[in-house]
């Protein structure tokens, strides 16, 4: 606040309305006129009596006021938004804030306000609605100017002044006008069915370019694959076709070539995260002789709306395929071939339900099967009894995929009630981890079953087993596909609730998506994803020893070690700040998985350079100025009057308003009633001594 100063000043108070006093002064002009027409002597002397009448009820006074000035405000905002963070940007803000700070602070009578700008992460970067915010708290009278340190992307810029006549000054930390590269995907699908291609469109826009190029190269690398180099055109749209070749998520990271001399090749980059999913699962079920279990696979299969289900039960075998009419079979012939040769790579899971080779497929089919399964097929066996018997179906081309054979002798069909339990490995197997009604060390919360078949040496996965440590479930890897082998024809007394039932759904859901590879339940596998700015990271193993820590890339290449917490058995996790948009990567074990991190907010992300184009109308208007911080700084501070220039080459300035608050008042008469009655007096008696003579 200023010092106190006196200021004096001749005002009036009347004593009579000014509508009398006017009255007044025009009967005394009428009454004056005739002699002043005739010239009388002493008329001069009575106009002189009327004029300090009509003086003294007008009341004329010295007025002396003692004024405190006030200090003038100017506002400092700071643009802290995410493309400040490019370059040296920051650091140049810094160092102005700094510099006008210590310059403000020469002046008594000025007070500078900081304000900053914050990331809002999805409005852009809202710098007039921070500094009306704070103008809201300052008079306009003492508002001497805003200064603002920004790149000048501003995303709220007013179509004219909306904060009165003080100066608009605009620090842009950069050298010049700069150029950058966009990448923006227009449409990118959320998911595409296996097997299936999508259409993703994109374009790409060089931004304060006058003349840009006709095209540009175009990398698209998919989840670590060998990247494609594509020719995309420039300034229009483009449409890329990406095929999904497997269930779950794909992450596609587009880099446009670098543009020489741009801010940042950050916006020339854009992820996106694919998911694949199954149009239909399409799945045969050959069921051999009737059993209590053959409807309970047919309910559970038809109740999935995703799941086409082509279901057969052999009940003779192909020499009984006579000419009897059509309408006088009760059943028809087994189409063997066109299911078993021609179309047998059309389905995603084949089970076998208690089937036995009784000559009802030839050996070629069978060997169908087993090759089927070699390129990636997925095939489920139930077997009872008949596994054990002279139509096993380990006697055929499918033994060189199954993971065990029946035990010798009469033992191998073994009868009695046990409860099925979960295996050391099945508990970190993904398949039967947690499985509902199991806990370990105690007794399973399932029902009995009474039959299983015994086997000899196998090979695979057992995650299920009988009390004795019998084989009841072994999964198995065969060439790129797998196997599942269910030792028991008595899972059916689950879904009938017998002693309180079991998650049969559940476990036969769980295996049927493990033998189709779902990525969920790949059971040594690595997993990342990005929500709310953090990586999380999953790894599934069946070691008994999980790796204890991932090796994370971030996408401007720089590594670093993360320890794994193990958050179950099989399973552990970790997490980690993922600011930086891009491609994540982890690895752990020779496994590697990729996450997207998006940019924090599409709109501000849009265009990264630094620039006075967007503001410089605006600031024309408030008569203030644009100044470019690399190399020299900020210019210097300066105090101006309202009707001087507002900025230079090197400096700007923050106005002078000379607001001020009154804080004392003292009025002296200049024509006191005596006095003013003594002169009307005298000069009255002038006037008439005048007269007489």
């Amino acid at each position: 606040m200023s010092a106190a100063n006196t200021i004096a000043a001749l005002r009036f108070a009347p004593l009579v309305p000014l509508w009398l006093l006017g009255l007044l002064a025009l009967a005394a002009l009428i009454v004056l006129a005739p002699a002043l027409w005739r010239r009388a002597r002493g008329v001069w002397w009575r106009l002189a009596a009327f004029l300090v009448l009509l003086l003294w009820l007008a009341g004329p006074r010295l007025v002396q006021e003692t004024r405190q000035g006030l200090s003038d405000i100017g506002l400092l905002v700071i643009d802290h938004s995410a493309s400040m963070a490019i370059g040296e940007r920051a650091a140049l803000a810094d160092a102005a804030r700094a510099r006008l700070v210590e310059d403000a602070a020469k002046f008594p009578d000025l007070e500078l306000r900081s304000v900053i700008v914050p990331d809002t992460g999805h409005d852009g970067t809202q710098l007039f609605a921070a500094a009306r915010r704070a103008l809201a708290d300052i008079p306009e009278s003492r508002r001497a100017g805003i200064i603002a340190i920004t790149d000048g992307e501003v995303h709220d810029i007013p179509a004219k002044p909306d904060w009165g006549t003080a100066p608009l000054q605009v620090l842009i930390p950069a050298k010049g006008e700069e150029t950058d590269r966009s990448l923006r995907v227009i449409d990118a699908p959320g998911y595409g069915i296996v097997g299936h291609s999508v259409s993703m469109r994109i374009e790409i826009d060089d931004l304060g370019v006058a003349h840009p190029a006709r095209e540009t190269a175009l990398t698209l690398r998919r989840d670590g694959e060998p990247p494609r180099i594509l020719q995309a055109p420039i300034g229009r749209p483009y449409d890329i076709e990406i095929p999904i070749t497997r269930a779950g998520p794909s992450v596609i990271d587009l880099q446009a070539a670098p543009l020489p001399g741009a801010v940042t090749a950050l916006n020339a980059r854009a992820v996106v995260t694919i998911n694949g999913v199954r149009d239909r699962l399409r799945v045969l079920l050959v069921s051999g002789e009737p059993h209590p279990g053959e409807r309970t696979w047919r309910r559970l299969l038809k109740a999935d709306p995703a799941v086409d289900l082509v279901h057969f039960t052999i009940l003779r075998p192909p020499e009984k395929d006579d000419l009897t009419p059509l309408n006088e079979l009760a059943l028809i012939a087994f189409p063997v071939r066109e299911l078993f040769q021609v179309k047998i790579n059309q389905f995603d899971l084949i089970i076998l339900d208690r089937f036995q080779s009784r000559g009802i497929l030839p050996m070629i089919y069978l060997q169908n099967i087993a090759d089927y399964v070699r390129r990636g097929g997925a095939l489920l066996m139930s077997v009872g009894p008949e596994f054990a018997g002279p139509g096993s179906l380990s006697a055929t081309p499918l033994a060189d995929i199954l993971p065990a054979e029946p035990a010798e002798g009469e033992d191998a069909v073994v009868n009695g009630a046990f409860r099925p339990q979960v295996t050391a490995l099945g508990e970190r197997h993904p398949v039967t981890a947690a499985l509902p009604g199991w806990h370990e060390g105690a007794a399973p919360a399932w029902g009995s079953w009474y039959r299983h078949i015994a086997v000899g040496e196998g090979h695979g996965q057992v995650v299920m087993q009988t009390p004795d440590g019998q084989p009841l479930l072994l999964l198995d890897h065969v060439g790129k596909g797998r196997v599942a082998l269910l030792l028991s024809d008595q899972i059916w007394l689950w879904s009938r609730g017998h002693q309180g039932g079991g998650p049969q759904a559940e476990l036969l859901r769980r295996v049927a998506h493990w033998l189709m590879k779902e990525p969920e339940l790949e059971e040594n596998a690595l997993s990342a994803r990005i929500e709310d700015g953090r990586l999380s990271i999953e790894s599934r193993s069946l070691a008994a020893h999980p790796p204890g820590a991932v090796t994370v890339t971030d996408p401007e290449g720089r590594k670093s070690t993360v320890a794994l917490s193990e958050t179950a058995p099989g399973r552990a996790t970790a997490t980690l700040p993922a600011s930086v948009p891009g491609v994540w990567r982890a690895d752990a074990d020779g496994r590697t998985a990729f996450a997207a991190a998006a940019g924090g907010d599409p709109l501000e992300m849009a265009d990264l350079r630094a620039t006075a184009t967007k503001l410089a109308p605006l600031v024309a208007a408030s008569g203030g100025s644009i100044h470019w911080l690399d190399p020299d700084g900020a210019p210097a501070l300066r105090r101006t009057e309202p009707d001087a220039r507002g900025a230079g080459a090197h400096w700007i300035g923050l106005r002078r308003n000379h607001d001020h608050i009154v804080t004392g008042i003292a009025a002296l008469p200049l024509l006191p009633n005596v006095a003013a009655l003594a002169i009307i007096l005298a000069l009255m008696l002038i006037a008439w001594r005048e007269e007489g003579r």
